[in-house]
């Protein structure tokens, strides 16, 4: 076990660059199941939910081969549908595994849903949308398993869920006829997804709109004419962070390696709160500002504001003055972590599991922390590099599932932050 050792106040400055997305590496990984012969990816963030991957994919009979940021997956003799249990329940995104795999092999097996407990996330969607497609499920104590050919249709998704969206996006590509999927997600890694699928020869349209169109290769594997690597984008979950980071602390933070596009909606809001932005086709650069005002948000799909960015949002809220709300429309019980930022000394009213009110400015204290999961457990991160003393973040494995080495990186700017084994 792995804890985090933080003093808080100090000023930053400096560049600290961001990895590749997490969100779409992971998504790029799953799909490299549907080609017949080795995929390179660069950009390839160095964290753990990328090893758990690797592991379910390695489990399953594909072979891969990594070297500094970049990987190779050869998935050309899969030898099983069956993922296994202990890591799938680790790592929600494994759920994505079972669109290539049931449409490759014909069927697929996953375990109840596990990853950051954040909330009811159930499989619902996905169940319902394999249906669609002529896919049979059976439910038991120990999971779901899917089986059958998959045939198009039109799906329309009561929610425009990112990972549901990539998943039939996945397994409409080599099924039989076309797919429509309605009310799909938006995101700019839905995109890649489609750019990179349609490299290896789907027939995919409308991919960063609401309506998505595939047409199946009719079981056909697919095949890039140039297998040179494909980059992944930057994370835009992490350089949003870093932005918010350095509205709270620095003199003069630029994030580098970043795609301002991609976090519009925080830009604005946290413009309007009063920071000072500037910004290139690739960089951003921010200070903190002596005049930071309340603002609300509702988090929401794509281009709306991602529900990934509230948990560190919340605590720039804390320095703000004034009464801001957070209305959390994605996730229930996802603001659970702002009982701890209370505990900080935050003025802080949590109306239900949806809606909190946080008035500040607040002087926040070091404490004692455990990262609850991912996003909470970078907030808790920035919430004791804004508050006076030395604080604790345990349950550093949460972390290092999304941030690859983020204590180095924080460090290299200023930072007051140590990693030591408990």
């Amino acid at each position: 076990m792995e804890r985090f050792l933080i003093t808080g106040g100090k000023t930053l400055s400096g560049e600290i660059p961001v990895k590749g997305s997490k969100n779409a590496a992971l998504k790029l990984m799953a799909a490299s199941l549907l080609f017949d012969h080795p995929v390179t990816f660069s950009n390839i963030p160095d964290i753990n939910d990328i090893h758990s991957m690797k592991k379910l994919i390695e489990l399953a009979g594909g072979k891969t081969y990594s070297e500094d940021d970049q990987i190779t997956l050869d998935n050309s003799k899969l030898i099983s549908s069956n993922l296994d249990c202990d890591i799938a329940k680790r790592i929600r995104a494994s759920i994505v595994l079972i669109g290539p795999l049931l449409a490759r092999i014909g069927k697929a097996s996953f375990p109840h849903p596990g990853g950051c407990v954040i909330g009811k996330r159930p499989i619902d969607y996905f169940v319902e949308g394999f249906k669609k497609l002529g896919a049979r499920i059976t439910l038991s104590d120990d999971g779901y398993k899917f089986s059958g050919r998959l045939r198009g249709n039109d799906i329309f998704l009561p929610f425009p869920s990112v990972t549901v969206t990539e998943t039939l996006m996945m397994a409409s590509a080599i099924a039989y006829g076309q797919t429509i999927i309605k009310n799909a997600a938006a995101e700019p890694e839905i995109t890649q997804l489609a750019e990179l699928l349609r490299l290896g020869g789907a027939d995919i349209s409308g991919a960063g709109t609401n309506t998505i169109v595939i047409n199946g290769t009719n079981s056909r594997l697919l095949r890039m004419k140039d297998p040179a690597p494909f980059k992944i984008i930057p994370d835009r979950i992490e350089a949003g962070s870093f932005v918010i980071l350095g509205a709270l602390l620095s003199d003069c933070l630029k994030i580098s390696n970043c795609c301002p596009e991609h976090i519009e909606s925080l830009l604005y809001t946290i413009e309007s709160a009063g920071a000072k932005l500037t910004r290139g086709e690739d960089w951003i650069k921010v200070g903190r500002s002596n005049d930071i005002r309340s603002v609300n948000i509702t988090t929401g799909p794509y281009p709306s504001f991602a529900t990934d960015l509230q948990s560190p949002f919340s605590i720039f809220l804390t320095q703000a003055q004034g009464e801001s709300m957070i209305f959390e429309t994605v996730f229930e019980g996802r603001l659970a972590y702002l009982e701890e930022i209370k505990r900080m000394g935050a003025n802080i009213i949590l109306c239900d599991p949806h809606r909190a009110i946080i008035t500040g400015p607040a002087k926040l204290r070091a404490r004692e922390m455990e990262s609850p999961d991912l996003r909470a457990g970078l907030a808790y991160i920035i919430a004791a590099l804004v508050a006076e003393g030395d604080s604790v973040v345990h349950n550093v494995y949460h972390i290092d599932r999304g941030y690859e080495r983020v204590e180095e990186r924080l460090r290299n700017v200023g930072a007051s932050i140590q990693r030591v084994q408990v």
